[in-house]
């Protein structure tokens, strides 16, 4: 059973299908993980039912987040293993004169303290990780994300992170846009709202990227892994 089966009829399903969509992108030979925003203000400093923790951070999206931590660090431990390059958008901590448009929609990311801007212990980086600070969304708006892309000639993302509504989705159809294949971990992704999280899902997989569980692309990078291996 996929996340959106719930809320997307077979009727819309089936014409999602006459229309041509939802072919698989598949995974290259290049793959990069990015993970986003995996810091304690997206999913407190432990993991607590979604009340309890934005006592703490009112942006927490609580225990959802460390279900897909979880998986994110098994993703993470086959890249380190592998070697292939990890990177880490991020959003910085805000200044005064970042509020704007985002200070008006949500005023209380702007008092987030810093302890919750570092990055959660079980998939912090390491020193040849790449950290890209972000301000908005997307994690290629208004960064050097796809210079370094170029550079590791990466042909694959892989996007973990939160939220999946906010910047997973803004990174999404950046990455699609700039003609990256993508793959989207649907448990290795998180959001405050299971509703929003599995509507842009299904859309996502539908329109831009393979939508798979984690244990699934855990065997195709295996699968790629040991290829490589054999071509050397």
């Amino acid at each position: 059973m996929r996340p959106w089966d719930k809320f997307i009829s077979e009727e819309e399903k089936k014409a999602y299908r006459s229309a041509g969509f939802g072919n698989k992108g598949g995974i290259g030979s290049k793959p990069v993980l990015l993970i986003i925003d995996v810091q304690y203000r997206t999913s407190g400093s432990s993991s607590k039912p979604f009340w309890e923790s934005i006592k703490e951070y009112p942006t927490s999206c609580g225990e959802v987040a460390w279900r897909a931590i979880e998986n994110i660090t098994k993703i993470l431990r086959t890249f380190r293993e592998s070697n292939w390059p990890v990177i880490y958008p991020h959003v910085a901590p805000k200044k005064l004169y970042d509020g704007g448009q985002l200070a008006a929609k949500v005023p209380k990311i702007m008092n987030i303290s810093e302890e919750g801007y570092k990055f959660v212990k079980e998939i912090e980086p390491i020193d040849k990780d790449i950290l890209i600070p972000k301000k908005h969304p997307s994690a290629f708006f208004g960064t050097s994300l796809s210079s370094y892309l170029v550079d590791l000639k990466a042909d694959t993302l892989i996007l973990t992170g939160c939220t999946t509504s906010g910047c997973i989705r803004a990174s999404v159809l950046d990455a699609f846009s700039l003609n990256y294949k993508i793959v989207v971990p649907e448990d290795a992704v998180y959001d405050r709202s299971f509703t929003s999280h599995a509507i842009n899902l299904f859309d996502i997989s539908e329109k831009y990227a393979d939508v798979m569980t984690s244990n699934q692309l855990e065997v195709k990078l295996k699968e790629l892994r040991k290829k490589i291996n054999f071509v050397k």
